[in-house]
């Protein structure tokens, strides 16, 4: 197979010829024989001029450079596909798996003997560890890390939860138009991610939770000096592993690993986004996310990050806390703490390393948590037979069990042409539905779960209401909403049958969410549905694959023949 610059030759029927040719033309670039004769070690490059998240990243590539230098090893950086959540159509995570599918077959196609991927925008991250996985090749992940705070009169914000905070109150008519423009200019200060504890700081904590990246590498702000010395140190560390051969995705990420990850996002109020994320994650090695095991750790691991939306702070307020290490710290007794860490030695290391913040309170102890359970419940029903998820630590507790009226929009535009319509027939207490916005229905599975409160109800001061959708939701997002009903509405599941006016019953207590209605008469609805066909959407290329292979939101929304199967039963 070879190392460094003699793996992976291109296929001409004389390796010798084609070492010859390789190092003819990649010393067209100014490199030396001394510099072509080291190990290598290639450095992901997702910057974009559409992706302001990775504005960081020129400067990240370069600190890792030096790291992998300063090791003796080569550095090689190449371009990837770069996935911005809000430039992304029709969604990000239509373009989720086509990232993997990049990051994997450039990883497999150019010669290197250890990788870093540098992501952080909610998608590019999990498609880069979907891909690693595949591959494994020794990797370390460098998160771009989050943006810092923005502030208005008097006030500190964060995208995006305080986005949708206030535009729902300009929507509610108590933001006038100059307002919001001048607040739009303050969401987001600085490149980075989300400063709260949206999808893209969910999967950073999981990830370095997981021991692949080094410690505090999910909180330092992107534009801090700590950031670019973390790059450094990083690709100090991958030049390592590129001599060594491993730790290797497959050594790190174990089922021990992915249980210390969902224990860490039920704690931190991540996103549920990353439960659909972990899964696919889980998937490329073979291991399995059960939904059952992963409510039953939400019932056991407490909400201890009091950060928004789940609580007030923000993400930088989190890293001068302690960061993740110190929260693994707090999380000892449930956390496998002999778990590697692509640092070198285990997560047990880590949380002897974790600094001591004297007075802080973002991070709280087992004793004095945010929330005495965690963020996340599974719930399964007549609604939802293999299951949905709520983030039960941002939304409502008055109700968290409830029954409403269902008021049913069909699909994205039914919604954007009727929930604001003065004569639509909506009252507090009903139940919005939402269907066809699955990973097949929209395409791609938007973060349309978060329904806009009617504007009606708006102005009248209504804040939430249940939802109930096949979409995902923004993990910045907050509210009483139920989403990844499984099935989705588009392959025939329930939330097809269900009409306005019949009554939905939630329980998140008893994890439950359930269509009232009669089985004879869901069996009859069900018999007149009209039989699935390709969408005119799905007609070639990309989309067409997309439609015909996309997994459902159980199974991580990852393409069915990517999947790694599990060894076979003891």
């Amino acid at each position: 197979m070879g190392r460094g610059l003699r793996k992976g030759l291109t296929n001409y029927g004389d390796a010798g010829f084609s070492l010859f040719l390789r190092k003819a033309f990649i010393k067209a670039m100014g490199y030396s024989d001394d510099a072509l004769d080291r190990p290598i070690v290639g450095i992901t490059n997702t910057y974009s001029d559409y992706n302001p998240c990775h504005g960081n990243v020129p400067a990240l590539i370069e600190a890792a450079k030096r790291g992998v230098m300063l090791a003796g090893a080569m550095p090689m950086a190449f371009p990837t596909i770069s996935i911005h959540e809000s430039f992304a159509h029709p969604t990000s995570m239509f373009l989720r798996n086509l990232m993997a599918m990049d990051t994997e077959e450039m990883i497999r196609a150019q010669p290197m003997d250890a990788v870093i991927v540098i992501g952080g925008c909610d998608k590019t991250l999990p498609a880069q560890i979907m891909a690693a996985a595949s591959v494994d090749l020794p990797t370390v992940v460098i998160p771009v890390g989050p943006m810092v705070v923005g502030h208005h009169k008097g006030e500190v914000l964060g995208a995006c939860t305080d986005c949708r905070r206030l535009w729902g109150a300009h929507r509610a008519g108590t933001i006038d138009e100059a307002e919001i423009e001048t607040i739009n200019g303050r969401l987001a200060p600085s490149v980075g991610t989300c400063m709260v504890m949206g999808t893209a700081s969910t999967m950073a904590c999981m990830i370095e939770a997981m021991g692949l990246s080094l410690p505090m590498s999910a909180t330092i702000p992107a534009p801090h000096a700590e950031r670019i010395r973390l790059a450094e140190a990083s690709g100090r560390r991958a030049a390592e592993l590129a001599v060594a051969g491993g730790p290797r995705p497959s050594e790190i990420m174990t089922p021990r690993a992915f249980r210390n990850a969902q224990v860490v996002m039920q704690a931190i109020g991540g996103s549920t986004n990353g439960l659909i994320h972990l899964t696919a994650m889980a998937n490329r090695v073979a291991a399995r996310v059960d939904l059952d095991a992963f409510d039953a750790v939400g019932r056991e691991v407490p909400v201890l990050v009091d950060l928004k939306p789940s609580g007030d702070h923000y993400m930088e307020h989190f890293h001068h806390a302690g960061g993740v290490p110190k929260l693994l710290r707090e999380l000892a007794d449930l956390i496998d703490l002999d778990a590697p860490s692509v640092a070198g030695g285990t997560l047990r290391d880590v949380v002897a390393g974790a600094e001591e913040v004297p007075g802080q309170t973002v991070i709280r102890s087992p004793d004095h948590p945010i929330k005495p359970i965690g963020a996340m419940a599974v719930l399964r029903g007549n609604l939802a037979p293999r299951g949905a998820v709520i983030k039960h630590s941002a939304a409502t507790p008055g109700l968290l069990s409830h029954t409403g009226r269902a008021v049913v929009f069909d699909s994205l535009a039914d919604l954007a042409a009727r929930v604001d319509d003065p004569d639509l027939d909506v009252a507090a207490d009903d139940v919005l539905v939402l269907r066809n916005a699955g990973p097949k229905g929209a395409p791609g599975m938007p973060e349309a779960g978060y329904l806009p409160i009617p504007k009606k109800l708006a102005r009248q001061g209504v804040k939430d209401m249940v939802r109930v959708s096949d979409a995902r939701m923004s993990g910045t997002a907050f509210g009483t909403i139920v989403l990844h009903v499984t099935p989705e509405s588009a392959v025939g599941g329930p939330l097809a049958l269900v009409r306005t006016g019949d009554r939905i019953r939630l329980d998140v207590p008893a994890r439950r969410i359930d269509l009232l209605v009669e089985e004879d008469e869901l069996a009859a609805r069900a018999a007149a549905l009209p039989e699935a066909a390709r969408p005119d959407w799905a007609a070639r290329g990309y989309a067409r694959l997309f439609h015909d292979t996309v997994t459902q939101a159980d199974e991580g929304c990852d393409f069915d023949f990517m999947l790694r199967e599990p060894p076979p039963a003891a």
